[in-house]
């Protein structure tokens, strides 16, 4: 093929392995080449597997010449954040207490995928247990930002969204509990989708808050986002949270068109302070949107900063009370930024806890009226570009904990309500740093924030664009 394979997106290389057009091997081998050129600049890779990829990659291509197709994903080399389980292979979770705890069982959303026919290339960078907006990781280094590796990808999918943007993977699973991929997408330039909670089961995922936590993907586009969500959405024996509410035709969804869908844009809270290029970005997209003819109304939504502080409080109280045993036992082997948040998760009274759990419902059910005349709200993913990995350290000084907290304004609310959200790239700052805006959708209605994103990048071509390798 005269075309890099690496660059290519998941669901044309899927396609192209298929066609055997390119055969897995060869696939393969460009991954890994640009894996070795750009793991020492981004530290996005926990193991990269060079080996056994290459072994499974010859084992596709000589299913395939027999005719024998594992699914759509046969022979599609792709790496995961580190949080998920696979029996008989080290799993991190980006700790030191998990550094050498080898999996017993394999979670259902990884298992759907390599189902589905996919090579495992290695394993991806995270924050602490899942624990962090930022990419920071006082264990194992920061993973640093393709498009500029001074800055930060956003947390806790930092090896996700890092990997994704430069290429070295077609797509990644994240996990988001108040961001952990939309920040990622957004910081990164990359297509990331929050799914409702219960929609993809959390079997076999580490868990970080029971109430809160979603798994879905980071890819180049909608559309390989929407073919992944194909194969993992649907209830699970092995996890009674998982949904049974039907699963729409995805990847269909992928080809309608934004004519006479109706979005919201916030009257206030998405829209104030923020930063003057992700402002421009934001009017920028609307200004797409209306052209491919959607139309644009304002909406009156309930005070978002309630649902932020909540969304806080839960995931703190449910994280400590995972890692109370350890926090007992082995206090030392924490960073200090994620030992500090899950000691005060401790001293939250259960009163607190209770008051919050039981405001979700009429909070969601309050939601549902203000949005009921739109098919999905617009804003974005955050208030400003990546910071700098220096000035968003947590002893960087005393504006370091009020950047953190700016960091995922937009994306608590969201997942407080459990509502799916599709963080697509949008624009870029002057100094090249990604901008991303969110989509945020009804319960379970995935698929319209696919036709939305998937139309818009018909439109536009940000998710296009590639960093440059750093000198």
């Amino acid at each position: 093929m005269s075309q890099d394979p690496a660059l290519m997106t998941l669901t044309e290389v899927a396609r192209a392995i298929a066609m055997k057009q390119v055969s897995s091997h060869e696939v393969t081998r460009a991954l890994l080449h640009r894996i070795a050129q750009w793991q020492p600049h981004l530290n996005a890779f926990v193991s990269i597997e060079s080996e056994a990829a290459l072994k499974a990659a010859e084992s596709a291509d000589a299913a395939l010449a027999k005719g024998e197709v594992r699914g759509p994903l046969h022979g599609v080399p792709l790496a995961h954040k580190d949080m998920y389980y696979d029996a008989g292979h080290i799993v991190t979770c980006g700790s030191l207490i998990r550094r050498d705890f080898v999996a017993t069982t394999t979670s259902t959303a990884l298992q759907t995928l390599k189902d589905a026919g996919q090579v495992r290339l290695g394993t991806l960078h995270l924050a602490e247990f899942a624990y962090g907006p930022t990419g920071h990781n006082s264990h194992y280094g920061p993973v640093r930002n393709p498009w500029n590796v001074a800055h930060i990808t956003g947390g806790s999918s930092s090896g996700s969204g890092s990997s994704v943007a430069a290429r070295l993977t077609y797509a990644a699973l994240g996990s988001d509990t108040g961001g952990s991929i939309r920040m990622p997408a957004h910081f990164c330039g990359v297509t990331g989708l929050k799914t409702t909670v219960g929609r993809v089961s959390r079997a076999g995922a580490m868990p970080l808050s029971q109430s809160l936590d979603t798994v879905g993907p980071l890819a180049r586009t909608a559309e390989d986002c929407a073919l992944l969500l194909a194969l993992m959405a649907g209830p699970d024996p092995e996890d009674a949270t998982a949904s049974h509410e039907p699963v729409a035709d995805y990847i269909a969804a992928t080809k309608g068109s934004l004519k006479g869908l109706k979005i919201g844009v916030p009257a206030s809270y998405y829209v104030d302070d923020l930063d003057a290029e992700v402002a421009r970005v934001l009017e920028e997209t609307i200004a797409v949107l209306k052209r491919e003819g959607a139309d644009i109304v304002k909406v009156e939504l309930r005070d978002q900063r309630q649902l932020s502080a909540a969304c806080q409080l839960v995931l703190a109280v449910e994280a400590a009370a995972f890692h109370k045993r350890w926090l007992i036992e082995r206090p030392q082997d924490y960073g200090p930024q994620v030992l500090m948040r899950l000691q005060n998760g401790l001293a939250i009274p259960a009163v607190t806890y209770l008051e919050a759990m039981r405001w979700r419902g009429p909070a969601l059910a309050a939601h549902n009226a203000a949005t009921a005349g739109v098919d999905a709200v617009i804003a974005p993913a955050s208030p400003i570009p990546a910071p700098t990995i220096a000035e968003s350290d947590v002893g960087a000084g005393p504006n370091a904990g009020a950047l953190l907290q700016r960091l995922t304004l937009f994306t608590r609310p969201v997942n407080y309500l459990g509502l799916p959200s599709l963080t697509v790239p949008s624009g870029f700052t002057e100094g090249g740093l990604p901008v991303g805006m969110q989509f945020i959708g009804r319960s379970f209605d995935e698929a319209t924030l696919l036709t939305i994103g998937a139309a818009f990048q018909r439109a536009t071509d940000y998710h296009d664009k590639v960093p440059k390798l750093p000198s």
